[in-house]
C-alpha cells in the first residue's frame, strides 16, 4: 500500500471532506506532558510537544494555543513519497490568500486552513481537481 506518487493524478482524483470540528495547535513544555490529551496529531520539537486538537479540549485543560482552524482530509491515498502534491495545493491556496498547514498520514493529507475559509478551501480544492482532470 505505498499510494499513488503521479501528482496528475493526485489532483485529479482528489476529493476533499470538511472534517466536523474547530481545531487548534497547542504547545506543552516537555516537562508538562502528563496532561491526558487525546490530539488529532501530536509531534515533539526541541521545545515541545505540538499538539493539534479539538479547542473545547484545549479550553478544558487550559492550554494556550494558536490558528484556530478546521481540518479538510483529502481522500486519495498519496505516497508519502509523492513529490509536489502539497507544494501544488499550497501554491493554489495561496492565490487565494490563505494559508494552510497540511499534516500527511500514511494514507491522507490533511490541511488545516483558517476557521472561515474552509468553505473557500473547498472550492479552490474542486476547481483544482476539475482542472486536473480535464487536462
Amino acid at each position: 500500500m505505498n499510494g499513488e506518487t503521479n501528482i496528475g493524478t493526485l489532483i485529479a482524483s482528489m476529493s476533499a471532506t470538511l472534517v466536523e470540528g474547530l481545531y487548534v495547535f497547542a504547545t506543552v513544555p516537555h516537562d508538562q506532558q502528563s496532561l491526558d490529551i487525546v490530539p488529532r496529531m501530536a509531534f515533539r520539537e526541541a521545545e515541545g510537544m505540538t499538539y493539534i486538537l479539538l479547542k473545547p479540549e484545549a479550553d478544558s485543560l487550559d492550554l494556550e494555543y494558536d490558528f484556530p482552524c478546521r481540518m479538510i482530509t483529502l481522500n486519495i491515498h498519496s505516497s508519502l513519497e509523492a513529490v509536489g502534491f502539497m507544494a501544488r495545493i499550497a501554491t493554489e491556496l495561496a492565490k487565494h490568500d490563505m494559508g494552510v498547514n497540511p499534516v500527511s498520514g500514511y494514507f491522507h493529507d490533511h490541511l488545516f486552513v483558517p476557521d472561515g475559509r474552509q468553505g473557500d478551501a473547498i472550492k479552490v480544492l474542486d476547481e483544482l481537481s476539475k482542472v486536473s482532470s480535464s487536462d
